[in-house]
């Protein structure tokens, strides 16, 4: 059983992964080096907005969008560089998320 906690946590994710693009840019993340080369190595910061954006064929607050929700969610984090906001996965709480599914269904 899970507790209530945890079920409001699983909903979150489920809701953020429940768009076709926020579940690719999820798995978009995944590969890191996949996006144009920065400034800054995307496997230190991650991946630049601006990036995710022109791959995802969105407008810039559209992706902003999504990657708050992916956010929100704790599957991505956020550092800021600058003017620009670079995203990366969340894999300590992806793996976390993998196992409380595997116990909670």
């Amino acid at each position: 059983m899970v507790d209530e906690h945890a079920g409001d946590e699983l909903v979150t994710v489920f809701k953020a992964l429940a768009h076709p693009t926020r579940l690719a840019i999820l798995g978009w993340l995944k590969e890191p080096t996949s996006f144009p080369p920065q400034d800054q190595p995307a496997e230190d910061v991650g991946v630049c907005l601006k990036h995710i954006q022109a791959r995802a064929n969105v407008s810039q607050s559209t992706a902003s969008q999504f990657m708050a929700t992916l956010q929100r969610a704790d599957l991505v984090t956020c550092t800021r560089v600058g003017q620009w906001s670079h995203y990366q996965r969340n894999e300590e709480q992806i793996a976390r998320l993998a196992r409380a599914v595997g116990t909670s269904i």
